[in-house]
């Protein structure tokens, strides 16, 4: 069966994003750049709300006609747009490159999502991933920690009562400071 994979990356000190939504904090070089193209390009789907989706498509769709996004950046604008993209709306009426509406997030629909073929499924942003998470439907957390503090703006986990326990599967440090942590969510605390 699929996983359904939360795929972010946040500040050393716990953010998405900082304020006025700022995301140029990233320290994206081509190394991780490609490393993240080759973990994406792996999934069967990406999982996505409205917000994130339309940032996505404001510039993914062609990114790779311009001659100055060579490299990695062109290699992720084709992978974006051949990806089955399944966005959560209740306001979104349609939507192109590959992309499914979905109104609701609604376990038996995920689960039989999950259920089909093909590679795991990368869920993104906050909000959803809170609306997975209260209904136990994240499997792992992949967490890019930026090697930046900037202090405050949109966590990356909003405060919950629901406790959940996780497992370092595994870690990987990039040249450029960035550290991938894998975890997947365990049924009791592991033991250690």
């Amino acid at each position: 069966m699929r996983k359904v994979i939360y795929f972010m990356s946040m500040s050393l000190d716990g953010y998405i994003e900082g304020p006025d939504k700022g995301i140029d904090w990233h320290q994206v070089d081509d190394d991780l750049h490609h490393a993240l193209n080759e973990r994406l390009a792996a999934m069967g789907g990406f999982l996505h709300g409205r917000v994130v989706h339309e940032l996505m498509a404001d510039f993914w769709p062609t990114a790779d006609q311009d001659p100055a996004a060579a490299g990695p950046t062109a290699e992720f604008a084709v992978i974006w747009r051949n990806m089955p993209k399944y966005v959560y709306s209740r306001t979104l009426q349609r939507s192109d490159w590959n992309t499914t509406v979905v109104r609701d997030v609604v376990p038996e629909e995920v689960l039989a999502l999950k259920e089909q073929p093909g590679g795991d499924l990368a869920l993104g942003g906050a909000g959803l991933a809170a609306s997975f998470a209260a209904l136990d439907l994240i499997d792992e957390y992949w967490v890019y920690v930026h090697p930046v503090l900037i202090g405050r703006g949109k966590p990356m986990f909003p405060p919950t009562d629901t406790r959940t326990f996780l497992r370092l599967t595994s870690t990987e440090a990039f040249g450029n400071g960035v550290v991938e942590l894998r975890y997947e969510r365990v049924e009791k605390p592991p033991e250690g």
